[in-house]
């Protein structure tokens, strides 16, 4: 007998936007696993706390929370051999993923070692992209636009090739490489058109003027969004 695995998108923050499937298949769950730091508590479990019904049995995946390679390849490993244990007795094992599970989530390290081995079932969430463009106000594409998802901790001349050539741009993974990418927006006289917002949709948002952010406290989540035309509605 087979358990079954899914992978629960669970939105960027605020609890009331887990999606109803999400929610019907996170009550029905034998099993909740989740990522957590090495100590503390974990923002995944806390953004679905209001949800659980209580009796389910809970694994806590822990892991660094640091720069270095992400993920530990090891913790995988082994989170792996766990909810094969728990799939194999027949329980049905719920894996929380803070935004998308397909959208740099870290769902998609267990889905890869799990797959072919396993039935697996993604439930898409509501993506930290979505979320800062609602809160920003800020509309990300229009017509046939191209978007563009960038990562910050590319080196300054790649961010301004892909920002040369792109119409709307989300630069993320800010953090620690906030102040070179704010450098590189203003080499390329973007950063008029550049809205920045951290941890979009929880209790702790911000919205801020570029100007204004402390480059020594940019959080893994924040954002930035831009588009060419500065809205994205204009001709």
């Amino acid at each position: 007998m087979s358990g079954r695995l899914v992978g629960l998108g669970i939105g960027p923050g605020d609890p009331d936007l887990i999606t109803l499937k999400a929610y019907r298949l996170l009550q029905e769950a034998d099993v909740v696993a989740y990522p957590a730091p090495e100590a503390g508590e974990s923002l995944a479990r806390k953004l679905v706390a209001p949800h659980l019904p209580g009796g389910q049995a809970e694994m806590a995946i822990r892991m660094p929370m640091s720069v270095q390679r992400f993920p530990a390849q090891e913790i995988y490993d082994r989170a792996a051999g766990e909810i094969s244990a728990h799939l194999g007795a027949g329980r049905t094992v719920a894996v929380l993923c803070e935004g998308d599970p397909f959208f740099y989530g870290s769902f998609m390290y267990l889905f890869g070692r799990m797959a072919e081995r396993h039935p697996v079932e993604v439930v898409p969430g509501v993506s930290s992209l979505t979320a800062c463009s609602a809160v920003l106000g800020a509309p990300l594409a229009a017509r046939n636009d191209v978007l563009s998802v960038i990562p910050a901790p590319l080196a300054a001349e790649e961010l301004k090739r892909q920002l040369a050539t792109t119409d709307a741009a989300a630069l993320i993974k800010l953090g620690r490489h906030f102040a070179k990418v704010r450098q590189v927006l203003d080499e390329l006289g973007l950063t008029q058109h550049a809205r920045y917002v951290e941890r979009a949709t929880m209790d702790a948002q911000r919205i801020l003027p570029l100007a204004e952010v402390d480059d020594t406290a940019v959080p893994y989540f924040s954002m930035i969004l831009l588009h060419a035309r500065g809205e994205a509605w204009r001709v």
